[in-house]
């Protein structure tokens, strides 16, 4: 499975239809029968000629310029990681590959182990396939908790686990969608997406929004069934050495409640 130039025409219906006229500036009139932008207005708002954008709906148009993707990511309101992934759709992909994650476990192991807080390391397809004890402690009791996209969509502890799953199943998405956009799919990151997109309702229309992001620095509130409520930072960093892999690290506020819960987890 290849990243195509459907993959770009996908990407811009989806957000075409997640715009809404007023947002632009337009008036949207009684007569109007699709949920966003019409082709002929997005055209006008990137200064490109209606046949053209058609071509980049239809697949026809494979290689956008620059200019024209950064006037479309304008008109469709796009943020920095959607801009991204939008030019990214639009460049060549390298060959497909699958990821030899043995050598990068090897290597890694011992940082893991050295960590004191909660940390793992994450594949695209949101596998986590190592963490420290710490994070073993932390996630202790979900079931579903190997691949964190399957957790936020199929472990129905999640609910009790996080805050906000609601934002947790927008954000794993993203977060797939970000991952999975701009190259080619291993095996296993297909596997996963028609998985959810066959058991989980919530997923399919998530999906077809087509909303990217890419995982950096974010405050995450967990429910931790021993040790109570934890705020914690997430930081999010891809491996220079090992891009198949980023490694997820959770920090507490020093002196807080959380800080002191985090050290009876690693203990």
């Amino acid at each position: 499975m290849r990243t195509t130039p459907g993959a770009l025409a996908e990407f811009l219906r989806a957000r075409r239809a997640l715009v809404r006229p007023e947002q632009v500036g337009l008036v949207p009139g009684a007569a109007r029968q699709v949920p966003g932008l019409r082709r002929e207005e997005v055209a006008m708002l990137a200064d490109v000629s209606t046949d053209y954008y058609v071509h980049l709906e239809q697949g026809r148009e494979k290689r956008p310029s620059t200019q024209v993707l950064d006037a479309l990511a304008r008109a469709l309101q796009l943020d920095y990681d959607a801009h991204t992934h939008l030019r990214a759709l639009a460049a060549p992909s390298r060959p497909a590959g699958n990821p030899d994650l043995g050598n990068a476990h090897r290597t890694l192991a011992g940082l893991l182990s050295q960590i004191t807080t909660p940390a793992m390391l994450v594949t695209p397809w949101l596998e986590v396939t190592a963490r420290n004890k710490p994070a073993d402690a932390l996630y202790d009791g979900i079931p579903l908790r190997d691949n964190l996209a399957r957790m936020a969509f199929l472990d129905d502890a999640i609910t009790r686990f996080v805050e906000n799953p609601d934002q947790l199943a927008q954000c794993t998405v993203a977060t797939l969608r970000s991952a999975a956009g701009h190259r080619p799919h291993p095996p296993q990151m297909i596997e996963l997406i028609g998985e959810l997109s066959l058991r989980s309702a919530e997923f399919r229309q998530l999906w077809a929004r087509h909303d990217i992001h890419r995982k950096g620095s974010a405050v995450k509130h967990f429910h931790h069934p021993a040790m109570g409520r934890l705020t914690l930072h997430q930081h999010v960093m891809t491996l220079p050495d090992h891009p198949e892999l980023q490694l997820w690290i959770y920090q507490a506020d020093p002196g807080s409640d959380s800080e002191r819960a985090l050290r009876g987890l690693a203990g």
